[in-house]
């Protein structure tokens, strides 16, 4: 995986953790990082993440009707 350095000007009221965990969110909720990326990009475990996840209303499992079809094996 490629490191960058990015420099934002942050909108008042929005601290530099905060960005990191809603930009960690986004990767996550968009599929282009895996959780435990996400929540060390964060700076959170992964179970406080996934709290954090519930919190947003964001599924940890993403599955398909098809797909939770086949893992429960109905």
């Amino acid at each position: 995986m490629n490191t960058i350095e990015l420099k934002v000007s942050l909108p008042p009221g929005l601290s530099e953790d905060e960005a990191k965990v809603l930009l960690a969110i986004k990767l996550y909720e968009v599929g282009k990082v895996s959780l435990g990326k996400a929540a060390n990009l964060a700076g959170y475990s992964k179970r406080s993440f996934i709290e954090i996840l519930g919190k947003d209303r964001i599924p940890v499992f993403a599955y398909s009707p098809e797909e939770l079809r086949e893992e429960v094996g109905l």
